[in-house]
């Protein structure tokens, strides 16, 4: 057994694990943040997306070891402490890009990713960079608009492909 600290969501979390254990496993199991989905357990769905030291991960592929030290972002630690959604959480409600839910904690955090990293970006930027993560209800079309209104820019002229 290994025993880990890390920073989760700006908080302190501990916990002791095998060395097999995965990261979206200790944040569900250990720590109780059931909003990182598991939907695959191959790496393909993305609905385990997670930030490591600001980094987008899928927390299905991360040991739990090396995530020792870090800070990890999930969605819980998305909205205000007071539930008031970020702007991407209210993109995502204000343009219905989500139905079931189980895919939307990942894509939030994947969008998040996106705009750090590309504050303004494309249609086709955004349908790129949320290649690896699955939606089975949505079709992407409301979820690509969503990301694009939280970056602040116009999504009247958004056509249903």
């Amino acid at each position: 057994m290994t025993q880990l600290k890390m920073t989760v969501n700006g908080k302190a979390a501990s916990g002791e694990v095998e060395g097999r254990t995965l990261l979206v496993q200790f944040l569900r199991e250990n720590l109780g943040m059931t909003g990182t989905h598991v939907g695959c357990d191959t790496s393909q769905c993305g609905a385990c997306v997670v930030h490591v030291n600001g980094e987008a991960v899928k927390s299905c592929t991360m040991l739990a070891v090396e995530a020792n030290g870090a800070e990890v972002a999930t969605i819980e630690g998305q909205a205000a402490p007071d539930g008031t959604l970020n702007t991407i959480q209210q993109a995502f409600q204000d343009h219905h890009g989500l139905q079931c839910g189980f895919c939307t904690p990942g894509m939030v955090m994947s969008a998040a990713a996106l705009l750090k990293d590309n504050p303004k970006p494309t249609v086709d930027d955004v349908r790129h960079y949320l290649d690896g993560n699955i939606c089975r209800c949505t079709g992407y079309h409301n979820i690509v608009k969503a990301i694009m209104a939280a970056s602040g820019q116009d999504v009247s002229a958004i056509a249903a492909e």
